[in-house]
């Protein structure tokens, strides 16, 4: 905003002249009309009683010398000049962070003194507490021990008395986990028969995703992946079943609690309630 030192009169001004670098026409206002240059339109507001003019959407074109020239109702010519500098932002990147191991600085620079900082996590307020500094005028963000919440995006709002301006969203990478492993059986019984199919799921909360290895009774299998399948399953096969998950970034790893699976020999020797057909009858010898 260029606010001029004129009082607002009863009488209108002759004409209010303002220009860019003594040159570029910027706005010509008489009693008859206004005439903005190509440049400014949709991005001025001209107040005629006292000559001020307000900027939108400033860039990094606008810098320089601005100057005005009015002429008033009883001839006089006041003059007056003024020099903008636009505040143009930057925040230092940080990335492949560890979930409560890792800190982070970031550092907003803006051209042009003074100038004023405002730190944002979405769309909230960043401000100071036991893990956040903000140091150097606002101008710099430090996070100790980061959690997931510190993903961001972050933007860094800078202002000086002329403009405002806010950078791009950073996002931060943060790594954690795994955590709150869970084992799937499917089918869910506990007891197969010699023969059949058997589905084994682990899942796990995990950034970047976790690799997996799988266990028999403590003994490493060679599957890997979240899923391990038993296929004509035999009775060698019986035994309690884990799996492990691996974080490669964090370096933790978590085991989910074992699952039991029970070859029988045959289907009619299961407990009833799994039985997939009626048992054979027995037949014994009359005396």
């Amino acid at each position: 905003m260029f606010t001029t030192t004129l009082t607002p009169t009863e009488t209108p001004f002759q004409s209010v002249a303002w220009k860019f670098n003594f040159s570029e026409t910027i706005i010509v206002s008489t009693n008859v009309a206004n005439n903005t240059g190509p440049e400014y339109e949709g991005r001025i507001t001209f107040f005629p009683s006292t000559g001020s003019l307000e900027f939108r959407s400033l860039t990094l074109n606008d810098i320089g010398d601005y100057s005005v020239s009015i002429i008033q109702a009883d001839g006089t010519n006041p003059v007056g000049r003024t020099t903008l500098e636009i505040h143009g932002e930057q925040i230092l990147k940080s990335n492949n962070l560890v979930e409560f191991s890792a800190s982070v600085s970031l550092s907003c620079s803006a051209s042009g003194s003074p100038t004023s900082f405002l730190w944002l996590n979405g769309s909230s307020e960043v401000t100071a507490s036991d893990r956040v500094q903000l140091t150097d005028g606002g101008s710099s963000l430090t996070i100790i021990n980061v959690t997931r919440s510190d993903q961001g995006p972050f933007r860094c709002c800078a202002f000086n008395p002329f403009s405002n301006g806010t950078s791009d969203p950073l996002n931060l990478s943060i790594s954690y986990g795994p955590e709150n492993i869970n084992l799937i059986l499917s089918p869910s019984q506990g007891y197969f028969a010699v023969g059949s199919d058997i589905s084994l799921n682990c899942s796990v909360g995990s950034r970047p995703p976790a690799q997996f290895n799988w266990y028999l009774n403590g003994d490493e299998l060679p599957d890997t992946g979240s899923e391990l399948r038993l296929v004509n399953v035999q009775m060698s096969q019986s035994g309690n079943y884990s799996c492990q998950a691996y974080n490669n970034k964090t370096l933790r790893s978590q085991t989910s609690q074992p699952s039991a699976i029970t070859v029988l020999v045959s289907d009619w020797l299961l407990p009833y309630g799994v039985r997939t057909m009626p048992p054979y009858p027995i037949v014994q010898p009359v005396m």
